[in-house]
């Protein structure tokens, strides 16, 4: 499972993990469109696609987007915010969605991110590291009690004393906690009895270039579209060796 993730979800159906579930394919031509209105100063070229398992935690040069019925994700290093309030505006609410929610973290560092605007309006944002809160907006859930409570401590290596000043829960824990609250599934582990998993998750994959220097796409007639082994048919712009899941 991915040991970042940097992501923003707009969720208009109240069970985004039933929508996952029931569309395994996402809309290519509508994660194309908002990847260009995302990036209006970028050109935007069309690039491995693959599932939540490997593009979770992008790098700067791409934005990976799943677009489903009533659910988008957009998975880009612009939701990698130390104060998640502060996610550009034109993140917050460009499908004019009920929810949006900011889910981050970086395991090797020990951070973890989490952020919710209902219609557009901010709610909640935390940030931490494992000895520092970075920002701590709004109301606490419900949800979060048994972190605040220490019913899930950081764990440690046999021998390693804690810091003095460590928070009483994992701060990546805490934001995969928030993407079950809100999403229906868990980057690590998961609940019930068949989990949704990140990779089932498909997202389309895009290049960002400065304008005026992306290099030409592939002509659609020069090579045919592959097939996945259980014969689903990956996104029309892709060959079947750029996938990766």
């Amino acid at each position: 499972m991915p040991s970042t993730a940097s992501s923003v979800w707009y969720i208009d159906d109240p069970d985004p993990a039933a929508v996952l579930r029931a569309h395994p394919d996402p809309d290519p031509e509508a994660a194309f469109a908002l990847a260009k209105q995302l990036h209006p100063d970028r050109d935007v070229v069309p690039a491995a696609s693959g599932t939540l398992k490997v593009w979770a935690g992008p790098d700067p040069g791409s934005v990976y987007i799943g677009c489903y019925p009533g659910v988008t994700v957009v998975c880009t290093t612009r939701a990698l915010l130390g104060h998640p309030r502060l996610l550009p505006e034109p993140l917050v609410r460009p499908l004019a969605s009920e929810h949006t929610y900011l889910v981050a973290f970086d395991i090797p560092r020990g951070w973890g991110a989490f952020a919710h605007w209902e219609r557009g309006e901010f709610r909640r944002a935390f940030s931490s590291t494992r000895v520092n809160i970075l920002q701590d907006d709004g109301l606490p859930l419900v949800w979060e009690r048994p972190f605040w409570a220490g019913e899930h401590p950081v764990p440690l290596r046999a021998g390693e004393l804690p810091d003095p000043q460590i928070l009483p829960f994992d701060p990546p824990a805490f934001a995969d906690a928030a993407n079950e609250e809100w999403l229906g599934f868990r980057y690590h582990g998961g609940t019930g009895p068949e989990p949704l998993r990140p990779n089932e998750i498909e997202v389309c994959g895009f290049s960002l270039y400065p304008k005026g220097e992306a290099p030409p796409l592939l002509a659609p007639e020069a090579e045919p579209i592959a097939t996945a082994p259980n014969g689903k048919r990956w996104f029309g712009w892709l060959r079947g060796r750029d996938r990766v899941s």
